[in-house]
């Protein structure tokens, strides 16, 4: 049975109170150290969904391949990142940029799109120690104020790829370097992409079984 609704202060849902109840704190597997509130069963997403109005899905409440590939990739090179500003563009559950920081990136930024993800996000910061900053990212938004962007599963359908692609172009052609993390999906731009290192790892919606997910450097585009 159903308890009562969570209400913040002014009487809406507390989304940070829901999450915590209902999306216990789990360890990554494979990332030791690393604890992120995950879906269960009994997590009542739906009924977050409808109390908060979203008609986003609740990505942010899952691990997926790309993301836990990028996160893998930067615990085996951490150098990569050491002393840089980074974005974790499609942040999620925050799980990159949260690695990120614990590798030594000197500011670490994050961009998601649905307001409950951005809950999801904070708490699980706050949960491993680290502090991330919400970038609020727009169509054709100027290059965020970073060294590099780490963007973990944004290919996942034919619209939002050709977005993903363009913003993140536009970035790169103003001096940002662009590693993308992604279990080779049918709308990842390969002819845009070299792959620097592969990962096997579970991704959204396989279960438990393991995928074979990429990191790949974004290669110059038009302008």
């Amino acid at each position: 049975m159903s308890g009562p609704a969570t209400t913040g202060p002014g009487g809406g849902t507390d989304v940070a109170a829901f999450i915590r109840t209902h999306l216990p704190l789990r360890e990554v597997p494979g990332l030791p150290g690393i604890r992120l509130h995950l879906a269960t069963p009994a997590s009542r997403l739906g009924r977050l969904a409808a109390e908060t109005g979203s008609d986003a899905p609740p990505y942010w409440a899952y691990l997926w391949g790309g993301g836990l590939a990028l996160a893998h990739h930067i615990r085996a090179h951490p150098d990569t990142l050491a002393g840089r500003r980074v974005l974790d563009f499609g942040a999620g559950s925050g799980l990159v940029g949260i690695v990120a920081a614990q590798a030594g990136a000197a500011r670490v930024f994050a961009a998601e799109r649905d307001p409950n993800g951005r809950a999801a996000l904070t708490l699980n910061a706050a949960a491993n120690g680290i502090t991330v900053e919400l970038q609020e990212i727009g169509p054709g938004a100027d290059a965020p104020p970073v060294d590099l962007v780490l963007a973990g599963d944004v290919f996942y359908a034919p619209e939002i790829a050709a977005r993903s692609l363009a913003l993140l172009t536009l970035w790169q052609n103003a001096g940002i370097e662009v590693l993308i993390g992604d279990p080779f999906r049918r709308d990842l731009p390969l002819e845009r992409l070299r792959l620097i290192a592969e990962y096997e790892a579970a991704d959204f919606g396989s279960g438990r079984a393991l995928t074979r997910s990429g990191v790949f450097r974004l290669e110059p585009g038009p302008s």
